[in-house]
């Protein structure tokens, strides 16, 4: 049940260009080591990702309590187990790429001022590294109904799934379900990874999404400088067997005082490496502003 509903989730397919906002310093990571870096998503926006999701949970089983439900233990310890594991779960690996690669709201929190690009990749590359890599491509969920609706399905499928853990005798009132939820904490995890709050809907975001990681240890796990802590991160492979260098579709300069000068050096350093956006590079045409 919802391994299915993890899978028609997923199932949705970019047909156009997707862009991924960065800084210079990003772009040359990604060109020079052929890699874009997957956050851990606990470490993206201070947690609002997965915390958005125990917010919905919290509302569904409040309403559920409220309306009378023969078994609030249970909603009960399930609200707060998901609670925890936000912070001390497993480890879930995702990058962010737009529909539109050329919104001021991103130049503004995806960039260094003066120093931003929007990397646009064919969404057909992107999925073929994403399959070879044991990721997931998913459009982000930002209406509320439609969110609710998911959870309403998740808790069902809790409910059941205590339910048959007990057996006919049903459950004794001191059961702990610990156990009966870490068999939906993966899916739980990739559910999470793109439900967004709805005041996000400009962005039309999509994410890769990595396998879950159970291990803190694993060698694929890194570590980088975030705003105010170390943030764990994924090397997510952009380029397959046969290539050397990222197949990059197109770049927006984003807003800079130096737009002739900013334009040539990046198309030198582009040249340098051996890469030609096929549809070139593109001037945002936004103001810059000095904040």
């Amino acid at each position: 049940m919802i391994q299915e509903i993890t899978r028609k989730l997923y199932s949705d397919t970019p047909n156009e260009t997707i862009y991924h906002y960065t800084t210079f310093s990003g772009l040359l990571g990604i060109v020079e080591r052929g890699a874009l870096w997957a956050s851990d998503i606990r470490y993206m926006n201070d947690s609002a990702e997965l915390n958005h999701m125990v917010a919905l949970i919290r509302e569904e089983v409040g309403e559920r309590i409220e309306l009378g439900h023969p078994n609030p233990k249970l909603l009960t310890q399930f609200q707060d187990w998901i609670a925890r594991r936000v912070t001390n779960g497993h480890m879930l690996f995702a990058g962010s790429f737009r529909a539109n690669g050329n919104l001021l709201s991103q130049w503004r929190g995806y960039s260094e001022l003066g120093k931003g690009v929007s990397i646009g990749f064919d969404p057909r590359h992107i999925l073929t590294c994403a399959r070879a890599q044991g990721f997931m491509v998913g459009k982000c969920i930002y209406d509320h109904t439609q969110q609710r609706s998911l959870i309403h399905q998740i808790v069902d499928f809790v409910e059941d799934l205590a339910a048959r853990s007990c057996g006919t005798h049903g459950c004794r009132d001191d059961r702990i379900f610990a156990e009966v939820f870490e068999q939906i904490e993966s899916d739980l995890l990739r559910i999470a990874a793109i439900l967004k709050h709805p005041s996000f809907q400009e962005e039309e975001e999509w994410r890769i999404v990595s396998p879950v990681i159970t291990d803190f240890k694993d060698a694929a796990v890194h570590y980088r400088e975030g705003t105010s802590m170390l943030v764990p991160y994924f090397e997510f492979s952009l380029v397959t067997p046969k290539e050397t260098v990222p197949k990059l579709q197109h770049i927006f300069l984003g807003p800079t005082p130096n737009i002739s000068l900013s334009m040539n050096s990046l198309s030198m350093y582009l040249a340098k490496a051996g890469i030609s956006p096929r549809r070139g590079i593109t001037y945002c045409q936004i103001p810059y502003r000095q904040r």
